[in-house]
């Protein structure tokens, strides 16, 4: 873990001295080098402290960078193509374990030429469009606005059942943190 880099960084961004974090908590200026430093490792009451005069949850010193929040821009979203009508495919953001996508449907696409099953959960809302979603025995029709979600082990077929284009948002969870392409 790389906290004390992490203090380091809240306390510059912030405009707080080393001399004021030691002020409000009480530690000496040489022990708050070290901590920045990563030479010493503090006490996770200590580090209450220090999260304190920093304002922070303490919780937020303890994350690893890749658990802290991510985010991706409009304009620098990965975009794939997936199954073989090749669905466009916008990446939005993804965490370990959830993976969320914008997915177009031309007229008459769908997920495959048959139901599919993969591991996960899926979660569904239609941006725009008609489609028609098929999981088993279960199957409805869904239009923009509406949503739908599944256990993705059984297997899911998803159609644009309109005339135009249709946008579906896909929210997929995995307990595996391979990118393999879930659509």
């Amino acid at each position: 873990m790389d906290i004390g880099s992490t203090i380091r960084t809240i306390r510059k961004r912030k405009n707080i001295t080393i001399a004021q974090i030691c002020e409000t908590t009480g530690l000496s200026q040489g022990f708050m080098s070290q901590v920045e430093t990563n030479k010493t490792s503090p006490s996770i009451a200590t580090l209450e402290n220090i999260a304190q005069a920093l304002h922070v949850p303490l919780a937020y010193l303890l994350l690893k960078k890749e658990e802290r929040m991510s985010f991706v821009r409009k304009d620098e979203r990965k975009i794939t193509t997936s199954g073989p009508e090749n669905l466009k495919v916008e990446h939005l953001s993804s965490t370990k374990n959830v993976k969320m996508m914008l997915v177009e449907f031309p007229p008459g696409a769908a997920t495959g030429a048959a139901p599919h099953a993969h591991e996960g959960e899926e979660v569904h809302i239609v941006i725009k469009g008609k489609v028609y979603a098929v999981q088993g025995e279960d199957a409805a029709a869904f239009e923009e606005g509406d949503s739908f979600s599944w256990n993705a082990c059984t297997p899911h077929l998803v159609r644009n059942i309109g005339d135009d284009t249709a946008i579906v948002l896909i929210s997929i969870y995995t307990e595996n943190e391979n990118g393999q392409d879930l659509i």
